[in-house]
């Protein structure tokens, strides 16, 4: 009770808020009086601001309707300026003026008004992101709202999930416009920039203006895509030397590679190592490998090789020899004939 009743005149706003030329601006304010005044808050009572601590309501340069502020009548003495074009950056001070005895200015406490050609980028947290892929994801970003009829509009890119907006509040009565993305990390997301972009409508028709910040995910995952390349590539020859390579995405780096042949339902071991020699002597020859990291195994699909025996190839030239032979034994006959 001894509180309440020494209350005095005070007043709390921000120290300071940033201004986008061009756009509109929304000051947070609220105030006390002394118990003597509380019976004066009336409808009478009207708000105004200045820059100098020698004004009244008559010669105050700022001068708001009921319209732009807040219920005075319950000490709510927040202030929205549609054109900011007739501020300029100062420290502006508020003056309550009642059609009875209470009037006071407030000189306690001012607000520095900085008007600025860009404005800030937005806030992204976590500002990094380290995640095993399937992990749920949060992305929030943050963007300023100094006029709070016209936040800004918050876009991602690219747009992973859904997402929410919300306009908050800070502890010093500023409003802040937040984005929340939640999306399940993938492989596919491991390196490609994330980015918010804030965009801000002005009111005095000139264009809107953007303001960007961006993250890299680094998201750890097992193998993926493994497959296996063969040099010298077909026709292929029975007992030839042929070179086989595996290869893989992961992250993080791979570990090691292991080569088998499949013989039926059997895996046989065949060695190590991202390239493999191997001499191919069965008509079809089938091998897969495997690809390890720290986080799994992934293998390839199976890579038959289709080998061509020798003996195949003599029979076949023989084949075609006595072909030839025979087509130009025939050639001559004919021509004799014609003779």
């Amino acid at each position: 009770m001894k509180g309440a009743l020494c209350r005095t005149f005070n007043i709390k706003m921000p120290q300071k808020i940033n201004v986008l030329r061009g756009s509109c601006v929304t000051i947070p304010c609220s105030f006390d009086v002394e118990n003597t005044h509380e019976k004066n808050l009336d409808d009478s009572c009207k708000a105004c601001w200045s820059d100098s601590l020698s004004f009244n309501c008559e010669n105050a340069k700022l001068k708001p309707t009921k319209e732009m502020t807040g219920d005075l009548k319950n000490k709510d003495c927040t202030t929205t300026f549609n054109d900011a074009s007739y501020l300029q950056s100062a420290k502006y001070y508020f003056r309550l003026e009642c059609n009875n005895p209470l009037k006071y200015k407030f000189k306690q406490t001012g607000v520095d008004i900085s008007f600025i050609a860009a404005p800030p980028s937005p806030t992204l947290t976590p500002s990094t992101l380290e995640v095993k892929e399937g992990a749920s994801v949060s992305l929030t970003c943050s963007a300023p709202a100094p006029c709070w009829s016209h936040p800004p509009a918050l876009t991602w890119s690219p747009n992973l999930g859904q997402s929410q907006e919300t306009l908050q509040e800070n502890q010093d009565k500023t409003k802040v416009k937040t984005s929340v993305m939640n999306f399940t990390a993938s492989h596919l997301h491991h390196g490609n920039k994330i980015s918010c972009t804030a965009v801000y409508q002005k009111q005095d028709g000139s264009l809107d203006v953007t303001a960007e910040t961006s993250l890299t995910p680094d998201i750890s995952y097992s193998p993926k895509d493994v497959q296996i390349s063969v040099s010298p590539s077909a026709p292929i020859l029975e007992n030839q030397k042929v070179t086989l390579t595996c290869s893989s995405n992961a992250n993080p780096a791979l570990e090691n590679y292991t080569w088998y042949r499949a013989d039926g339902d059997k895996e046989i071991f065949i060695g190590t190592g991202s390239s493999f020699n191997v001499s191919v002597s069965t008509i079809k020859s089938t091998f897969f490998c495997k690809a390890t990291n720290a986080l799994g195994c992934e293998r390839s699909s199976n890579l038959q090789i289709d080998v061509q025996y020798i003996s195949t190839l003599d029979n076949t030239v023989k084949k075609n020899q006595i072909k030839g032979q025979i087509i130009i034994k025939l050639i001559i006959k004919s021509i004799q004939g014609i003779g």
